[in-house]
């Protein structure tokens, strides 16, 4: 049986730099990027908050949602978290309870 998979958008601040995931487990993945677990971009700049996600069925599908999204504008991502998440807050605590 295929595993769903997560799409995700982590900022430093509200239109910060912004950084765009894909995982299986989106609890573990967003742990790991804010105890800088994870070396390169979001350890580099300090994108920490999570601020937008989606889930999707099949790994497959969520990876090329985030290929999809990755070459959106930057106007265009700002305003896929703002439809979801207008006051940018961190969704982690949402998510991980």
């Amino acid at each position: 049986m295929a595993r769903g998979g997560f799409v995700y958008i982590l900022s430093n601040r509200p239109n910060g730099t912004l950084y765009v995931g894909v995982t299986n487990n989106l609890i573990r993945r967003t742990y790991e990027h804010r105890e800088g677990l994870v070396a390169g971009f979001t350890k580099r700049y300090g994108v920490k908050k999570l601020v937008y996600f989606e889930q999707h069925a099949t790994m497959p599908l969520a990876i090329q949602r985030e290929k999809n999204i990755k070459h959106w504008s930057r106007a265009w991502k700002i305003d896929l978290i703002r439809s979801q998440n207008p006051k940018w807050q961190d969704l982690y605590e949402e998510i991980a309870g």
